[in-house]
Order: structure tokens, then C-alpha cells, then sequence
């Protein structure tokens, strides 16, 4: 399969550099370029693209609403460029509300110093998503909905592993980890949740350091429940979310009866900051047999050995399904893992964890 690309941004240089490092790929074709947001619903229509590049702002149409025409009359894939600003967070965030499902920084040289290495993230996350149909998805809610009965498929167990019961009321936290259709995902979850919700909840999203803050104050003005950037030594507490900083590490530790954020840098080899697996390693020597972890669509697979360790805990391992993830890698590691006692569409999760909670 070839990945046709239409690029689009009103720099010419931009335009050239982009076409250049994704014409290298044999995988992909650019098939054209666009100037500004009209004149990319209008290459859309013609081209037929199966996957966009997007820069945000541009004269003419800006790219955030070509983004929701594109995605209201011929849905298709498409990576936002965005400065990695305060500013830049928020006209994100609005972007992949609209239904964009990537972002990579526009200056490359915050990707990396080297040119092959950024050509090789940028080939390799238009391929991608170039692949995947748009998954379906579902207005972020703006209130709490109402438990439903269980909906999920439940895979076998592999050979010495049984699935965790669920006892209403055992969990001692909830942990969340997810990538690539993460804030949208994020959203739709934890605006559902109400505030009285028992446990406290972590969350881990692979995103710039300068985004997180942004990205948790935003989650905090939807959410009934309390939204912050985690910092070093907060105490988790039922009703409150902890998102994990970008750029660093975020462990939970026991002190006394209570469990507190350690945020540490990341080690070498460590490639994701933050990091699923971390967070949820250190949860499963606090909390054995009384963390619900969830993870939710995103590109590799990090989380499963974190979860596999909570799951030799006792603990409940939840994994979202193929239909609703923007990228079915993260989710789909747990499931052939055999460690997911449930296997759910993103609009059931927030139910479930009301149901289990």
C-alpha cells in the first residue's frame, strides 16, 4: 500500500523541507501541497489524500477550521505542526478536538538534532496513521453519565493467568496510560467522571513538557473531578487526577498510609518521557491487587510491562479496543498480552470505572 500525503502550510520552505524527508520513503506519495486551510479542502477533494499534514496558522482559512470541514465532509488522518508554546498547547489541543489525530513540533530541531532521525519520526508517523480508517469517535462529554451494564468483550486467559475480580470499592488507585489520540480520548473519559469519584486517579500521556501544564489546566475547566500537573510530593486523593509532567518521570510511592508523586528525570534508555511503564512499575510495589490500570490508544507499547507487574499483583488490567483507538498499538500489546481483563470502547470506560469504583 502507498500512503498518498497532501501537505499543507503557507511557508514554501516548510512545504519543500516536509515533501523532501516523506518522498525518501517508498511507502509514500506526496501528492500535493495546499497554501492554506480553503485551498486544502479543495486539494482534499480532488487528491483525495490518505493522510494531511496541517500547519495551524495560516492566512486565508486557518488550520483548525479547515480541520473541522475536512473532518465534517471527507474524514481523513491528519498531523498537526504546532509550536511547543503555551499558546501553541492550546490551539492543539482545540485542533485535535476538531479531530486531527497527531502533532509533531514545527521546529524539527525540538524532534531531534539529527535531520535522520526527524525524517524517520515524521515517515513514520504519517505512515501511521496514513494506514488507519478514522476511528469512530464520540462527542467529549461535558457531565457525568450514568453507570451502564458491562459492554466489553472479555479475551481468554492464557495458561496461568486469571482474569482479577472486581469488587466494588477495592481500588486504591487508578492509573491511565495512553499516547498517540490520548487528549481526546483523556477528555471524553474524565469529563464523565463525577466528583465524588472514591479513588484517586494518575495519568500518563506521552507529551511535551511544555504542553502538560496546558493540557491539565484545560482537562481541570471541563472535568468535574480536579485536574493538575503532578508536581513532587503530591498526595494522591479520590476526586483529583495527577497528570504526569512532560519531559520527566513519575513514580508513586508509599509513605505511611498515603501515596505521594515522586517526580524524578528520566534515566538513559528511557525513551518515553513520561513513561507508562514507570509509573505503573512503581504502582504495582504501593498498591498490589488494588490499582485499576487502563491504557488507552496510542503508538508502541508501552505500558504492557508495567501492567504485567501489576498484574502478577492481583491487579485489574482494562485495555481499549481496536474500533475506538486512533492508534491500536499501546492497546493491542496488553490484549496479546493476555493481561486484559477487559477490553473496552473509549465510550464505556468512564461507565465502567464509575461501575467498578
Amino acid at each position: 500500500m502507498t500512503v498518498k500525503v497532501l501537505v499543507v502550510d503557507d511557508s514554501g520552505f516548510f512545504r519543500r523541507r516536509v515533501t523532501d524527508m516523506l518522498k525518501d520513503d517508498p511507502r509514500l506519495e506526496v501528492v500535493g501541497t495546499a497554501v492554506d486551510g480553503q485551498d486544502a479542502i479543495n486539494k482534499v477533494k480532488e487528491l483525495k489524500p490518505n493522510v494531511i499534514t496541517m500547519d495551524i496558522e495560516m492566512p486565508v482559512m486557518d488550520g483548525i477550521t479547515a480541520v473541522r470541514r475536512i473532518m465534517a465532509t471527507q474524514p481523513t488522518p491528519i498531523l498537526m505542526f504546532s509550536s511547543l508554546t503555551h499558546e501553541g498547547a492550546k490551539s492543539t489541543f482545540e485542533a485535535l478536538e476538531a479531530g486531527a489525530i497527531d502533532y509533531l513540533p514545527k521546529n524539527f530541531d525540538e524532534l531531534s538534532n539529527n535531520r535522520e532521525e526527524v525524517a524517520r519520526i515524521l515517515r513514520t508517523r504519517v505512515w501511521t496513521i496514513g494506514i488507519k480508517k478514522v476511528p469512530s469517535r464520540t462527542r467529549p462529554a461535558t457531565a457525568p453519565a450514568a453507570a451502564a451494564p458491562a459492554t466489553a468483550s472479555h479475551p481468554a486467559p492464557v495458561a496461568g493467568n486469571r482474569p482479577s475480580a472486581i469488587r466494588k470499592g477495592q481500588y486504591r488507585v487508578v492509573a491511565i496510560g495512553t499516547s498517540t489520540g490520548g487528549p481526546v480520548a483523556l477528555q471524553e473519559v474524565l469529563t464523565r467522571i463525577p466528583a465524588n469519584f472514591s479513588a484517586p486517579i494518575v495519568v500518563v500521556q506521552h507529551m511535551p513538557g511544555s504542553f502538560t501544564g496546558a493540557f491539565a489546566k484545560r482537562l481541570d475547566q471541563l472535568c468535574k473531578i480536579k485536574v493538575k500537573e503532578a508536581v513532587d510530593g503530591d498526595v494522591l486523593q479520590p476526586g483529583v487526577a495527577l497528570l504526569a509532567p512532560g519531559g520527566k518521570q513519575m513514580l508513586i510511592e508509599s509513605r505511611g498510609d498515603t501515596l505521594r508523586v515522586r517526580i524524578q528525570e528520566s534515566e538513559p534508555g528511557q525513551n518515553y518521557k513520561p513513561c507508562v511503564d514507570v509509573t505503573f512499575s512503581s504502582i504495582a510495589k504501593v498498591a498490589p491487587g488494588k490499582t485499576l490500570a487502563i491504557v488507552l490508544t496510542g503508538m508502541g507499547a508501552d505500558g504492557r510491562d508495567g501492567a504485567k507487574l501489576l498484574k502478577q499483583g492481583g491487579s485489574t488490567i482494562w485495555a481499549q479496543d481496536e474500533a475506538t483507538s486512533v492508534i491500536y498499538g499501546m492497546p493491542m500489546a496488553i490484549a496479546q498480552a493476555g493481561i486484559a481483563d477487559r477490553i473496552l470502547p473509549l465510550q464505556d470506560v468512564a461507565t465502567q470505572m464509575i461501575t467498578a469504583v
